[in-house]
């Protein structure tokens, strides 16, 4: 299953790697495009031709260009392929919605038990003002109610008093908006909230994904730029692994790519990729344009740090009412009259207007107004909590392998003279934070391939290195693209066209 699911993501891969080419193109065109192995090139493309009615032009050199006149009408146009087409266009929206409702949700948890908590607060505040009052116009009276009739009544008129507070407002509001009267100022289309949330809690994606792809196009392409050679350093410099990690790794792609280790004259290894070199561009270019991808760092929130912070104490409102409703509804329970003073005032206030609203108070203040906001809220600053340490370290492994790059580059460049303290950090990027350690590591890693030979200068005792070794490599590996012939990888004249064009 897992393999039929590779393939069928390969098979798309490719369709829209088809239509980003005008003329024809080879399996190594395609192959350099997408990052994938060229075994599985060549089996998708004949099913691809088929569905969509594609052209085979046959050259001289017996390499086949693919090309879609056409376009990329299916064939297949049963109730099947229709289904198909239908149900995985269904899966993507509700991909989309469901991804939209989960933001939302996140969103109004949070500014909705908010608006709860301070809504309460201030029921509260004006509830114990006009219970103070009551009790000092008729303090005889307030006495005759143990009960408590007296709280709840003073509860209803506050509440009464809430509500034609805000319908007065809502009345005003929509007049002004009738009449065209807005007197607030007009604010700059921003982020939308719910997006700004999510990227507070989960941040905004990796800036690096699908690297490995986009790592193996930059290598095969560097090899299509060369003659079709690289050697193990500059292999090392464009995906930034040690030397035994790429060893391992660049034989990988010669069992993907259809490449042989080679030994040349002067006896140095290099690696060749000879199917690779069958494509339309028939690029040539030398070894100094070398240049390396970089990975970029990974950020918190895309959010300013002001709104970051808002988000932090709107969630502490959250953690600090729902705790204080989740321990009173643990500890107090029903609360007596003698709850109106103290600690557990605004729990015996909630309390009874929930209770005079016909509902259960302390099923609802222990699971509505206590478990639910209180977890909530703890996750909520406990996942980008986590997730702030890990992208710590992540950073931290970008950057060192940033730095890789361009300390192999650099050693590369100039193999007779390499000193630590040259190698400056173009941006934070290639910047860990032991920067001259790790440096001198990097240098090091080096030398298990190439041993170098170290002296020391006279005022700075910093180490010189020199690759003597690594010098004749690269001059090997010059005289090797020099002395390569591409006149037999010439896709020549079209021989045979399946659509009936034939160059004679």
């Amino acid at each position: 299953m897992k393999g039929d699911r590779n393939n069928k993501k390969a098979y798309e891969q490719l369709v829209e790697t088809f239509k980003k080419f005008k003329k024809g193109c080879t399996v190594a065109d395609l192959t350099a495009r997408t990052g994938l192995p060229l075994e599985q090139v060549k089996e998708l493309v004949p099913q691809i031709v088929d569905e969509y009615s594609g052209r085979l032009e046959v050259t001289e050199s017996g390499e086949i260009l693919y090309s879609f006149p056409r376009g990329f009408v299916s064939k297949y146009r049963g109730l099947r392929a229709r289904l198909r087409s239908f149900l995985k266009g269904v899966k993507k929206i509700s991909i989309q919605v469901g991804t939209w409702l989960f933001k939302m949700w996140i969103l109004l948890m949070l500014v909705g038990y908010f608006v709860l908590f301070v809504v309460v607060a201030l029921f509260a505040l004006l509830a114990s003002t006009v219970i103070s009052v009551s009790g000092s116009s008729d303090e005889r009276s307030s006495s005759r109610r143990g009960n408590g009739i007296g709280g709840f009544y003073a509860i209803s008129y506050v509440l009464d008093l809430f509500i034609r507070i805000w319908f007065y407002s809502e009345l005003t509001r929509s007049i002004d908006q009738a009449y065209g009267i807005d007197r607030r100022p007009p604010r700059p289309r921003g982020r939308p909230l719910h997006q700004a949330v999510f990227s507070f809690v989960f941040g905004d994606g990796d800036p690096n994904m699908d690297w490995e792809n986009r790592e193996k196009r930059a290598v095969l392409s560097y090899i299509q730029a060369n003659k079709g050679i690289i050697s193990l350093p500059e292999f090392m410099i464009l995906t930034g692994r040690p030397p035994q990690q790429a060893e391992a790794e660049i034989l990988s792609y010669c069992a993907q790519f259809g490449g042989t280790p080679e030994v040349t004259e002067a006896g140095t290894l290099v690696y060749q990729f000879k199917e690779l070199l069958m494509n339309t561009l028939q690029i040539e270019k030398n070894s100094s344009g070398l240049t390396t991808p970089i990975k970029r760092l990974h950020s918190f929130s895309k959010n300013p740090p002001s709104m970051n912070r808002w988000f932090a104490i709107l969630n502490g409102v959250n953690v600090l009412f729902g705790g204080y409703f989740l321990v009173n509804s643990l500890i107090v329970g029903i609360p007596v009259q003698e709850h109106l003073r103290g600690f557990s005032y605004l729990y015996t206030i909630t309390y009874a207007l929930l209770y005079s609203l016909g509902t259960n108070p302390l099923a609802i203040l222990f699971w509505g107004m206590g478990i639910v906001p209180f977890v909530f809220s703890v996750l909520f600053y406990l996942i980008p909590l986590v997730r702030y340490q890990r992208l710590k370290e992540k950073n931290e492994e970008i950057k060192t392998e940033n730095l890789r790059k361009t300390t192999y580059l650099r050693i590369w460049e100039n193999p007779r003279r390499v000193l630590p303290s040259d190698i400056h950090p173009a941006t934070e990027e290639y910047a860990p934070r032991r920067l001259k350690e790790t440096t001198e590591k990097i240098i090091k890693e080096m030398g298990t391939y190439s041993v170098p030979e170290v002296q020391f200068e006279d005022k700075q005792h910093e180490p010189v290195y020199s690759f003597p070794e690594l010098e004749r490599e690269k001059e090997a590996l010059e005289t090797q693209r020099k002395q390569a012939d591409l006149s037999a990888y010439r896709l020549g004249k079209t021989i045979f066209d399946s659509h009936g064009e034939t160059n004679q």
